[in-house]
């Protein structure tokens, strides 16, 4: 008797099943390996550049709010000392003229 089987009324050969292992050229495997790594190296500095320029615009931001937050700290100790900065002055008479300007064109219109 020979090695074939007989299953399902198909003729079975023994060997390797699925699909066969096509011949790849090793060279033009190789090349798509590098460019591969390139494109993948190209894709992590872009990545880089872009995570170094957000920390560089989130200290800019903190370095800001720093300064506004000790200017703060400063116009509380002078009006803690019973002193009014020049600022707050100007943001309230600054206000002050804003609604009193309003007040008096709703008046004129009525």
């Amino acid at each position: 008797m020979d090695d074939s089987k007989m299953v399902g009324g198909k003729v079975k050969k023994p060997g390797k099943r699925g699909r066969k292992p096509a011949k790849i050229d090793l060279k033009a495997k190789l090349e798509r390996s590098r460019q591969s790594a390139r494109e993948c190296r190209a894709r992590k500095k872009l990545r880089y550049q872009y995570l170094e320029e957000l920390v560089s615009s989130k200290e800019r931001a903190i370095c800001a709010l720093r300064e506004e937050l000790e200017m703060y700290k400063q116009w509380c100790t002078a009006m803690d000392q019973g002193k009014i900065p020049s600022e707050i002055k100007a943001l309230l008479t600054g206000d002050e003229q804003n609604s009193s300007t309003k007040s008096s064109k709703n008046s004129n219109q009525s």
